[in-house]
């Protein structure tokens, strides 16, 4: 089935018998989902071809593993067919949570489809397919990644060291932040408009009383007070509070972990490096944690 078939045939049976259900699963036996878009990436054109055996041999577990990595850097359609076949165990084996997680992904990229589908599999969600989470990052504790840094970084660096053991957070966690943030550029603004070194975003400057998040003493001020507050509701947990200073607490909170953008993973991996360490001390008043994280 051609893509252009695929996408005729997978609207007319949406539109016409709607998403059936067989025992739990999305009933559509013969192929996945309808596309949204004839502009497929050419590791989803590869994977439909295995999957409905398009001039290559059938073959399921490839076409699962391609649509995989695919999903993996953000593709919308591919998390969508990837989590139509973890519904219906189709090449791989059915699993409900991925296939949720997934589909909300896509949904959340705007695929159509995929938010018509999630009606149909359970609320459960926050866990992905293994060839999805990033590789383990190599963390280092001997290595100081912040020993030559040029002169007016490391103006800013003292200053981190000298103002970060008033929040109780390591300066050097600090310092990855930043170094991950900003590059150490004060003036730096982003197309979501955050701002300064730590990339504060207005609600958050607000949050934590900071005036003006483009001068470097009040955005430190700012940051790190976020940091430690982090800290505290994630109970020590570096990678949660870093997901969350990268994409918020809420989202965090909806995954149960690090949510499976990209951009987040990436972002965490590079603190983690940076930082050398899987975790912080933490002043357990400051917050109450979530239910699924438990203090160590």
């Amino acid at each position: 089935m051609t893509l252009s078939s695929r996408l005729a045939f997978g609207i007319g049976w949406l539109a016409v018998a709607g998403l059936m259900l067989s025992n739990g699963t999305l009933a559509a036996e013969g192929m996945s989902a309808g596309a949204t878009s004839e502009a497929a990436s050419p590791l989803v054109e590869l994977a439909l071809a295995y999957e409905h055996g398009e001039g290559v041999p059938t073959n399921q577990l490839k076409a699962a593993a391609l649509y995989c990595e695919a999903a993996r850097r953000g593709d919308a359609e591919a998390q969508y067919s990837l989590g139509w076949m973890y519904a219906n165990g189709r090449g791989v084996a059915r699993d409900d949570v991925v296939a949720a997680s997934l589909l909300a992904l896509a949904a959340e990229a705007g695929h159509p489809a995929a938010l018509r589908a999630l009606q149909f599999v359970g609320d459960e969600r926050g866990r992905l397919p293994h060839c999805m989470l990033p590789d383990e990052p190599v963390v280092s504790a001997q290595e100081d990644p912040f020993a030559d840094l040029p002169p007016d970084k490391q103006k800013i660096a003292q200053l981190v060291t000298a103002l970060a053991p008033a929040y109780a957070v390591a300066p050097r966690l600090a310092l990855a932040v930043i170094a991950v943030e900003s590059n150490f550029d004060p003036k730096a603004h982003s197309h979501k408009d955050a701002r300064g070194l730590m990339q504060l975003i207005p609600a958050t400057a607000t949050r934590f009383r900071v005036r003006n998040s483009f001068d470097i003493r009040d955005n430190l001020h700012g940051g790190l007070a976020y940091l430690r507050w982090l800290l505290s509701y994630y109970r020590g947990e570096v990678a949660l509070a870093a997901a969350a200073y990268n994409a918020g607490e809420g989202v965090v909170d909806r995954y149960h972990g690090i949510p499976p953008y990209p951009e987040t993973r990436s972002y965490v991996q590079r603190v983690l490096i940076l930082f050398g360490s899987n975790r912080h001390p933490y002043d357990p008043a400051l917050a109450a944690s979530p239910a699924f994280v438990t203090s160590k």
